[in-house]
C-alpha cells in the first residue's frame, strides 16, 4: 500500500532538499513543488487566481506520481508541499482562500506530515519573498496550527541538514 508523506513549511526551510534526500534514501520518487516551475515560467507578479492554477498544477503532479507509484509498488511517495501550503499562501498574501483548495484539503488523504522548521538560515533566490524572522515565525506557526488541528501524524523537522534527515527517516520508519 502506498504511503504518502508530505513535506511542508515556510520557504527556505529545506523542503525540496529533504524530499530529494528521502527519495534517494528510500529509492523512490518524490513530487516536486509545482509553484516553483510556475513562477519561473510566468513571473512572480502572481494574483489570487494564479494561486488556484498553481494548486491545480500541484495536484496534477501528485496524481501522476501516485499513478506511476501504484504501478511500481515502491511503497513510499514524498510530496514537496500540498494544499495546506496553498491555503497558507492564499490566506497570508490575499487574506482569503479558494474553495477548491479547501475542498481538496478535505478530500486528499496522506499518511505523515514533516513540518520543516525555520531554524535553517534563509537563502535568497529569485522566488523567495520573506527573509525576515518575524514573518518566517508567523508562517511557521500557521503551518503548525494547521497540523495540530488535523488527524494525520506529523513531526517537526529541525536541526542541521543531517539531523533533519535522520528525524525524517525515523518518522518514516515508524510509519512503515
Amino acid at each position: 500500500m502506498l504511503k504518502k508523506i508530505v513535506i511542508i513549511g515556510p520557504e527556505s526551510t529545506g523542503k525540496s532538499s529533504l524530499c530529494t534526500q528521502l527519495a534517494s534514501y528510500y529509492k523512490t520518487d518524490w513530487v516536486k513543488e509545482y509553484a516553483r516551475e510556475y513562477l519561473l515560467e510566468n513571473g512572480t507578479a502572481y494574483t489570487f487566481e494564479n494561486l488556484l492554477e498553481v494548486a491545480k498544477g500541484q495536484i496534477e503532479l501528485e496524481e501522476t506520481a501516485i499513478e506511476n507509484m501504484l504501478q511500481s509498488d515502491t511503497g513510499l511517495l514524498f510530496i514537496d508541499t500540498n494544499m495546506y501550503v496553498m491555503k497558507v499562501w492564499c490566506e497570508f498574501v490575499f487574506e482569503k482562500c479558494h474553495h477548491w483548495i479547501l475542498n481538496t484539503i478535505v478530500e486528499r488523504k496522506y499518511d505523515l506530515y514533516l513540518l520543516c522548521n525555520i531554524d535553517l538560515p534563509w537563502v535568497k533566490d529569485e522566488l523567495r519573498e520573506y527573509p525576515d524572522l518575524v514573518t518566517r515565525e508567523k508562517l511557521y506557526h500557521h503551518y503548525k496550527d494547521i497540523l495540530l488541528n488535523q488527524q494525520v501524524p506529523w513531526i517537526d523537522i529541525c536541526g542541521n541538514y543531517e539531523e533533519r534527515l535522520q528525524k525524517a527517516i525515523d518518522a518514516v520508519n515508524e510509519l512503515t
